[in-house]
């Protein structure tokens, strides 16, 4: 996946030409299309074939079942097209490890969730997060999910990885912000609703862009001084 824009766009909707027509019109702000269960259940996974023609797709399937379950879920899922397959953490190493086996058969990647971004993820992840993110990277994943509605969590969660990749999901209906996100060691953000609700989708997703686009310049400004220094 390109780190172009840093934008990830998450369709969590049910209408199938409605999505399609909305990823078409973002596509040029976004680095990739992370694609979950409202509109797969609601259209099935041609849908992640669809997008996946202009698009690199991130099935956002949360995968928890047993090693061999997993197994079927993440092959069907890159074989629709997925460029990479979100899984939680919690189930273990071998369901872990599972995923990823089949992600490398297909040039692929794997997500773990290492902790999800709403207040009752927070409560029950906290205590189990850091282990998990190491897991993630025991286990051969490319990178894990970190909530932006807990800035500084990206920031320790990325460094138990080993600094692994980070997308971070919650920003605008959650509450979480795109700069402190990325300035917090997020390498790509996750936006849904700010963007799929909004009366002009592409404005807004272009607008976010612009937004992590600065906070990037920023950051790489001010690393470039510390350095002179």
């Amino acid at each position: 996946m390109k780190k172009d824009t840093r934008l990830i766009l998450a369709l969590d909707l049910t209408e199938h030409d409605r999505a399609v027509e909305i990823a078409k019109d973002v596509v040029e702000f976004v680095d990739a299309i992370k694609v979950g269960y409202p509109l797969v259940l609601a259209s099935g996974l041609r849908v992640v074939s669809e997008l996946s023609r202009f698009s690199p797709v991130i099935a956002d399937f949360k995968v928890a079942d047993i090693p061999s379950v997993n197994e079927v879920i993440c092959e069907e899922a890159f074989k629709a097209g997925a460029e990479a397959i979100i899984v939680h953490g919690f189930t273990g190493e071998d369901s872990i490890t599972a995923c990823v086996r089949v992600a490398k058969t297909h040039g692929c990647g794997v997500f773990v969730v290492a902790e999800m971004s709403h207040p009752g993820g927070f409560r029950f992840y906290r205590s189990r997060a850091e282990e998990i993110a190491r897991l993630a990277r025991e286990s051969g994943a490319c990178g894990i999910v970190a909530p932006a509605t807990h800035p500084k969590r990206i920031q320790e969660l990325k460094a138990s990885s080993g600094g692994l990749t980070v997308i971070s999901p919650g920003i605008g209906a959650q509450g979480g912000n795109p700069s402190q996100a990325i300035h917090a060691g997020a390498d790509y953000i996750i936006v849904g609703r700010s963007i799929y609700e909004s009366k002009t989708p592409r404005t807004t997703a272009m607008n976010i862009r612009d937004e992590i686009k600065y906070c990037s310049a920023s950051m790489m400004k001010k690393d470039h001084l510390n350095h002179q220094r």
